[in-house]
């Protein structure tokens, strides 16, 4: 089956001078095109995801690729039915990645060996390997690679604090670090092998690439990837595919997020559709009472059918 449209995933970690305005002329050249995404700019380099046609997203990578800085950036692709995105933002950051390093660490010159897929695969069979997941935790709740660590972090900028509390759990050890498409790693790893430790190695490429290699075909994957458009996840393992995913309210199997409705809250959840109207899309009791509630507004509820609603929710389900 054809595709119309197909998705771009990409990043280079390379000097772009006076970033403001190479994101500025980038988002009139990606709306002229007809791309939508998001993309992030900044001094040390270009990290984005774009959707598009056949022919647009072929028109963006020839013109990526004229320019010297980006002539060898790696493009991962996906075909697809429609847009990924419903707009196309292009933004400028200190960061492609937020670490907040007092010592930042430049992919360019220090950063942990690269396996290819197959190379990932044999090496996580090893019994000395430690796999480290270099994602947020909600990503890892969705899919992750078979006995990978979940840091107890929220974000990634806390990864490098939770290493060094937990330095002896990986303290002589071969350290594997895996992310969606590579960018994460590229820092972190690096990162880590400025901390002291010895044998560290980062899949090249990330799961993106992993799911797509014909010689590993996704196994050792469990769940889905999650990846940051309008798709939510991506299928990963070829030949088995075994649901990590657990409804917060129920711990039932589930791979379908949504956000909290309380706007200052904003949590991804992962439920069911039945417990999304059961719980009015809120994660705790006073998400679902909170008065800005976007669920109840969206569907017009009373004060009166939200207090039915909450009857329904048994003490085992508030406890979750």
């Amino acid at each position: 089956m054809s595709h119309s449209y197909r998705v771009l995933l990409y990043y280079k970690y390379v000097t772009i001078n006076d970033p403001e305005q190479f994101a500025a002329d980038h988002l009139k050249f990606c709306k002229e095109t007809g791309l939508k995404g998001r993309i992030l700019v900044a001094n040390e380099g270009i990290n984005g995801t774009v959707s598009g046609t056949i022919e647009q997203t072929e028109k963006y990578m020839e013109t990526m690729k004229a320019d010297p800085r980006f002539a060898d950036m790696v493009f991962k692709m996906d075909e697809s039915d429609m847009h990924a995105f419903k707009k196309m933002h292009v933004r400028h950051r200190k960061e492609l990645v937020t670490l907040r390093l007092e010592d930042d660490v430049d992919p360019n010159a220090t950063t942990g060996k690269y396996l290819s897929p197959e190379e990932f695969y044999e090496a996580m069979n090893d019994s000395e390997t430690i796999v480290i997941d270099a994602r947020n935790d909600y990503e890892y709740d969705l899919g992750h690679f078979r006995g990978a660590i979940k840091p107890d972090i929220k974000n990634f900028r806390e990864l490098p604090s939770w290493i060094r509390e937990n330095r002896d759990m990986f303290e002589g050890k071969k350290v594997l670090t895996y992310c969606t498409g590579g960018i994460r790693c590229e820092k972190f790893s690096g990162w880590m092998l400025k901390e002291g430790f010895e044998d560290v190695s980062q899949l090249h490429g990330g799961i993106v690439t992993y799911g797509k290699d014909a010689s590993v075909q996704g196994k050792l994957w469990d769940g889905q990837c999650y990846v940051f458009d309008e798709r939510i996840s991506v299928p990963v393992n070829q030949h088995e595919h075994v649901v990590v995913g657990r409804d917060i309210f129920t711990g039932e199997p589930c791979e379908r997020y949504v956000n909290c409705a309380n706007p200052e809250c904003n949590k991804q959840i992962l439920c069911s559709e039945e417990n999304e109207h059961k719980h009015l899309r809120g994660c705790t009791h006073e998400c679902r009472v909170h008065p800005r509630n976007r669920y109840v507004a969206e569907h017009g509820l009373s004060e009166e059918q939200v207090k039915e609603r909450l009857a329904q929710i048994t003490d085992s389900e508030i406890a979750r």
